[in-house]
C-alpha cells in the first residue's frame, strides 16, 4: 500500500529528532498538517484562534475547517510576523489558541507570544511551512510550542513534491493526530473507526524522498542563507529606500525568500518593479494579501495598517538553491533601476 512502509516512520523520526521533539505525524501536505494540530487541541464550533492576517491562506483555512473563527492580527513591521504586543486586544471568551506564522523564514516572537497564551490559558502552534531550520535563541523552530507544522511543498526549503508533517511533544495529541489522519482508523482493530477521520497521509515514496532531501537541509539552509548575504550586500547602498530582510538578535533567519519592501521615497509601484524584472527573465512574487481582504475573511482595509503597507508594496526575489552570485548581482542591480536608486 502506498502509505505503508518503513520510509514514513523513519521520515517521522528523523524529522523529530531534527526538531528537537519527541513525536512527528507525517501528511499529506502542511495544510492537512495544520488542520490536524488545530484538531490535536481540540478546537472545534464556535472556538477561535489568533493568526496574523499576513500569512498564506491556508493558516485561516485550516481553522475555518475546524468550524472555528480565526480572528487576525496585525503584523510587526521589521519582522512582517504576528505583532504580539497586539495579542491581548484580540483575546475573548471564546480563544482557544494562538496561530505563530514564521513568516518568509523568520522565527515569530515565541516567548512573548508563550507569555500571553500562558496568561490566558492558550494552546500555540507554530505554522512553521516556510521556516526549515530557523532557530529562535539557539532552538529549532517546530520545537517551541504545543505542536509545529510543516510544508514540502515543492518550493519549501526541503520537498517531497507534497507533503506535510505535525511536530508535537505529547504522546497523547500525537495518538489522536495519527487516528485522524488515517481516517479514523483503530490501529489494533483493523477496518474499525472509532471516530471520523480523514485521508490525510503521507505516501510511502514521498517520505524516501524526504529523508533524501533531509540528509542535505544543512547545505539547503546555508545556501539560502548565503543568497540572502549576497543581496543585502547588493543592495545595503540603498536599504534607506528599500526595507531588507532582518535578523533579529535571538533568530536565525532561514530566508526561505529574500523579501524587501519598497519605501515611501521610492515613486514606482511595486507591480511595476514586479512587471520590469520579469520582462528580463526574473521571477518574482508579491507579499501575501491580508486575510482581511479576502472576500472569505474580508473586514475591509484600515484597521491592519502594517500587514496592508507589507502586502502592498512587498516583494520577493529569487533564493533558489541554484542560484550564484553573479545570479543574485544581475537581479540586484535590476531591480535598483527598476526603482530609480
Amino acid at each position: 500500500m502506498s502509505s505503508i512502509g518503513r520510509f514514513i516512520p523513519l521520515f517521522e523520526g528523523q524529522f523529530a529528532a531534527y526538531c528537537e521533539v519527541e513525536h512527528a505525524v507525517a501528511t499529506n501536505n502542511g495544510t492537512s498538517a495544520l488542520h490536524l494540530a488545530l484538531l490535536g487541541m481540540g478546537v472545534g464550533p464556535g472556538d477561535e484562534v489568533i493568526v496574523p492576517t499576513l500569512t498564506f491562506v491556508a493558516t485561516a483555512n485550516a481553522v475555518t475547517y475546524c468550524g472555528a473563527r480565526p480572528v487576525f492580527v496585525d503584523s510587526e513591521p521589521r519582522t512582517m510576523n504576528l505583532d504580539a504586543a497586539q495579542l491581548e486586544a484580540a483575546i475573548t471568551s471564546r480563544t482557544k489558541g494562538i496561530l505563530a506564522v514564521h513568516l518568509y523564514g523568520h522565527p515569530a516572537d515565541m516567548d512573548a507570544i508563550a507569555e500571553v497564551a500562558e496568561r490566558h490559558g492558550l494552546f500555540v502552534i507554530e505554522d512553521a511551512a516556510e521556516a526549515h531550520g530557523a532557530l529562535y535563541k539557539g532552538r529549532k523552530v517546530g520545537g517551541l510550542a504545543d505542536a509545529g507544522t510543516f510544508s514540502f511543498f515543492g518550493n519549501k526549503i526541503i520537498t517531497t513534491g507534497e507533503g506535510g508533517m505535525v511536530t508535537l511533544r505529547d504522546a497523547g495529541r500525537t495518538e489522536r493526530i495519527r487516528l485522524l489522519r488515517g481516517q479514523g482508523m483503530q490501529q489494533d482493530r483493523r477496518y474499525w473507526f472509532p471516530v471520523v477521520g480523514y485521508n490525510y497521509r503521507m505516501t510511502n515514496i514521498q517520505a524516501a524522498l524526504g529523508l533524501a532531501q533531509l540528509e542535505q537541509i544543512a547545505q539547503y539552509t546555508a545556501h539560502h542563507r548565503q543568497v540572502a548575504g549576497w543581496y543585502t550586500e547588493e543592495l545595503a547602498p540603498v536599504a534607506g529606500a528599500l526595507q531588507l530582510p532582518v535578523e533579529a538578535p535571538w533568530a536565525r533567519h532561514a530566508y526561505w525568500l529574500y523579501t524587501v519592501v519598497l519605501g515611501g521615497d521610492v515613486a514606482v509601484e511595486r507591480d511595476a518593479v514586479m512587471g520590469g524584472l520579469a520582462a528580463v527573465g526574473i521571477e518574482t512574487r508579491p507579499v501575501f494579501y491580508p486575510m482581511h481582504v479576502m472576500e472569505p475573511y474580508y473586514e475591509g482595509r484600515g484597521r491592519y495598517p502594517v500587514a496592508e503597507r507589507l502586502s502592498e508594496r512587498g516583494l520577493s526575489l529569487p533564493t533558489h538553491v541554484g542560484m550564484k552570485r553573479e545570479d543574485v548581482v544581475y537581479v540586484a542591480a535590476k531591480l535598483r533601476r527598476l526603482c530609480g536608486l
